[in-house]
């Protein structure tokens, strides 16, 4: 697949926008779930998720190689958000948070498969940049190495948040009486 993904970022970067619209249909669901996260509100993330993809319109040609091409979206997306959000108020805490597409993002679906159990309730109170890494590493399924490229840091941070992380949740289910 990410063959696929390779040639057709080679497309886009040739004009091709039926490329783009396939681009788009395989990869938006999970960075509207990711952009979703970061941004806090539905429109906000749906208009960053419209700027990731003008962005990958116009510097598809930049794409190297040198990650997977859901990597460098994640990168994109990331850079758009941070634009965007930079400055801006926080979104308000009582808009819902419902989604244009079903697929919910890495950090949307690891609260998920904790099926509403104390762990999910753990994950929700962890900080913005250690559920994004706990979402990307085992929701995504992303490499450390990879994520550490989407976030912009080293792998020794990606691997330190993911400590902390782990130590976080442990702690708080502790308090709770969960079992190991």
């Amino acid at each position: 697949m990410e063959s696929d993904d390779a040639a057709l970022l080679r497309r886009v970067a040739r004009g091709d926008s039926g490329a783009l619209t396939r681009l788009y249909q395989a990869h938006s669901g999970r960075l509207f779930g990711y952009l979703l996260r970061l941004a806090g509100d539905r429109m906000t993330a749906e208009e960053i998720l419209q700027d990731t993809m003008l962005a990958v319109w116009r510097s598809a040609g930049t794409y190297a190689g040198g990650s997977t091409v859901t990597t460098w979206l994640f990168g994109v997306a990331r850079r758009q958000a941070y634009n965007r959000l930079r400055g801006a108020p926080p979104p308000s805490p009582t808009e819902p948070l419902d989604r244009a597409d079903p697929a919910p993002g890495p950090d949307e679906l690891a609260i998920a498969a904790a099926g509403g159990t104390p762990v999910a309730g753990a994950i929700g109170e962890l900080p913005d940049h250690h559920r994004e890494v706990i979402g990307l590493v085992f929701v995504a399924g992303l490499p450390l190495a990879e994520v550490a490229a989407v976030l912009g840091v080293p792998v020794g941070t990606v691997k330190s948040r993911l400590h902390h992380a782990r130590a976080a949740l442990a702690r708080t289910l502790a308090t709770q009486g969960v079992p190991e």
